[in-house]
């Protein structure tokens, strides 16, 4: 088969449908960018998971003076100095823990002042009304429960908290928003499909005069084909094309540049420009493949060869 042959008819079926050629490199462009962010958004929540994860702390929060009154954790009065020995000890035996800080609650009141000293109920706070706690480091954020079996309810623990379930929460909202973004992804992609095999049909049928005339002079079903599947192909390459500049464009001005948002926001460890070159290829023999595959199986039912 000649490469003229085969170019010059693409062109042809490209310029004849040019609307809907465009319709179909819009579609699949939009449907591959939100695939590729999809694919992003799950390697930040990833790395942001594995950067997080490792720094929670397990709070054992002590009962004070003022729990004993109000607390039924703490009805057998405020947390005493063997108490206080004895669950520090027993945490340094556990194989999960890490480390263990005590902060007391001078350094708790110190603590909350810095951080919502603006707030008026810090004015009326005085040290002896905060809580002593041990900050446990664990070897695997996941074996939080451990640290709760063993301590949650002892005598002088008013309660146990797991920082990791603050953070679950968050993830669990980035989670979604990427569940929404493959879904719009699906329906775009959808979309592209229809357009895809709309596109070809009309090719097919603008172009049955040519057809007939090359079935009858022996001309073989593939070669028939070819033009209108590299039609399918060249418009969905272009599409990737874009769909690929789309996240590069996306990458640079919201997390480097524009928004900036790697300068604005330091606590968050941003994917790098390794993460959004590695989905380039994938999103291109994607976009090269998919409206090829289309192409070949509608020809089956609006092409007869």
């Amino acid at each position: 088969m000649r490469a003229q042959f085969v170019l010059s008819e693409i062109g042809v079926g490209l310029r004849r449908n040019l609307t809907m050629t465009f319709a179909v490199v819009v579609s699949v462009a939009l449907s591959l960018a939100l695939f590729g962010g999809s694919l992003l958004m799950n390697d930040q929540v990833n790395t942001m998971k594995g950067y997080w994860y490792d720094k929670v702390n397990v709070s054992i929060f002590l009962c004070n003076k003022s729990d004993a009154e109000s607390d039924p954790n703490c009805a057998r009065g405020a947390v005493t100095d063997d108490q206080k020995g004895q669950i520090k000890t027993d945490l340094e035996k556990m194989s999960v823990v890490d480390s263990v800080t005590y902060e007391s609650q001078d350094e708790a009141y110190k603590h909350y002042k810095e951080q919502f000293g603006d707030s008026p109920l810090a004015s009326s706070l005085t040290p002896d009304q905060m809580q002593e706690s041990y900050r446990i480091k664990l070897k695997d954020p996941e074996k939080y429960q451990v640290i709760a079996t063993a301590f949650d309810g002892r005598d002088g623990v008013q309660s146990v908290q797991d920082q990791k379930g603050i953070l679950d929460n968050l993830f669990g909202l980035l989670e979604g928003m990427n569940i929404a973004a493959l879904a719009m992804m699906a329906l775009m992609l959808v979309v592209a499909l229809m357009l895809i095999v709309n596109t070809v049909r009309v090719s097919a049928f603008s172009r049955r005069r040519e057809t007939g005339i090359m079935r009858l002079v022996g001309a073989s079903g593939f070669y028939i084909q070819t033009p209108f599947i590299m039609e399918a192909a060249v418009a969905g390459l272009i599409g990737g094309i874009l769909a690929c500049g789309f996240l590069v464009v996306g990458r640079y001005f919201i997390i480097d540049h524009g928004l900036a948002l790697s300068e604005k926001l330091n606590l968050i460890n941003f994917i790098g420009w390794d993460a959004v070159l590695t989905k380039l290829p994938l999103i291109l023999a994607t976009s090269l493949l998919m409206p090829a595959l289309a192409a070949f199986f509608a020809l089956r039912k609006y092409l007869k060869v």
